[in-house]
């Protein structure tokens, strides 16, 4: 199953996947996406995780954790995420992933346009991709601080799926930064749609038998860029809905949900199933639901017209930042 963003990122991906991965117990997680521009939030266990790198499935234990090749890695940055979440012993990345230099990050910040008018994130991502594309970049097999991690990650994805085990392939920010699809030139250095994230851990899209897009309740938005339904900060702060950036610490800039994007986001990513998240910061009384009913008349209503607008089934609503704060749909019936 792939997991993407359907909006601009920040849709809650890491905490979906956490609970997936502890609910479904899949034999292998792979971080696909941009590389470590996109940071995913997990809390659980009374702890809080910021990832970048390492895939939010780590939570279950049973899983191999890997990064495939077509994404950018930070050796520093996986280096402190694996002291932070204990997974080196089931951790691997691809020898062919393109590794992120000091210069890339650099040239990042430095740069008027990219740091001025685009608002990135200054992690070296774009440049690094641009090396790549150049053919000048390095790649982790010569990294000596990734040796011990490298592993072939396409080989042990497909023959996983062959033997007939569950993988996740854990996407990263959201449709509209794709570089083809979304808002140009207010987006990321990739395609983030569902059919690049399986190419960035070699899957073919035969073997693809769900992708799950997920969605906020609302939308959101760090950085520039156009944003249809956006509301004034003061409107985002009488709903209650002030957030910022797991990356940056930007302040999210908030919006009514947009269906058009999400339309168009269903269809290029051939969505199977939806995931709504933060009900709960549209309806108060949604707080930490864990079943249907316990949602309000209202809740239940604006979730079943998402559905019904989309035409795809809701199988995931959030009801909390907790990993458990879950309604799991595919147990119940609306």
């Amino acid at each position: 199953m792939i997991i993407a963003g359907g909006q601009w990122g920040d849709e809650g991906k890491g905490k979906v996947v956490a609970y997936l991965a502890l609910t479904d117990k899949p034999k292998i997680i792979a971080r696909a996406g941009v590389g470590p521009n996109a940071g995913h939030t997990v809390y659980y266990g009374g702890k809080t995780f910021g990832l970048r790198q390492i895939p939010c499935g780590f939570v279950y234990e049973g899983a191999r954790l890997l990064i495939g090749p077509g994404v950018l890695v930070n050796p520093e940055v996986i280096k402190k995420e694996l002291e932070l979440t204990g997974a080196g012993p089931r951790f691997g990345v691809d020898r062919k992933c393109t590794v992120i230099e000091n210069s890339h990050i650099e040239q990042d910040k430095s740069s008027d346009f990219l740091k001025g008018k685009i608002g990135t994130t200054g992690t070296g991502c774009g440049p690094a991709n641009a090396a790549r594309i150049n053919r000048t970049a390095k790649i982790a097999e010569n990294a000596p601080e990734l040796r011990e991690f490298l592993a072939d990650v396409p080989q042990e994805i497909n023959q996983a799926i062959e033997d007939g085990e569950a993988v996740f392939v854990e996407g990263s920010q959201g449709f509209g930064l794709s570089l083809f699809h979304g808002t140009y030139p207010y987006v990321t250095s990739k395609d983030t749609s569902a059919s690049t994230l399986a190419a960035d851990v070699g899957v073919g899209p035969t073997k693809v038998d769900d992708v799950m897009l997920i969605f906020k309740a609302y939308t959101s938005r760090v950085g520039l860029g156009p944003f249809p339904t956006e509301v004034s900060q003061e409107k985002a702060e009488e709903l209650g809905i002030v957030e910022y950036g797991t990356v940056t610490g930007r302040r999210r800039r908030i919006g009514t949900f947009d269906f058009d994007l999400a339309k168009r986001s269903v269809m290029i990513n051939s969505a199977t199933q939806l995931a709504i998240t933060n009900i709960d910061r549209m309806f108060k009384e949604a707080a930490k639901a864990r079943r249907w009913d316990q949602l309000s008349k209202d809740a239940q209503d604006y979730v079943a017209s998402i559905e019904a607008e989309l035409g795809v089934p809701v199988t995931i609503v959030s009801t909390g930042s907790g990993t458990e704060d879950i309604i799991d749909m595919r147990s119940e019936k609306m």
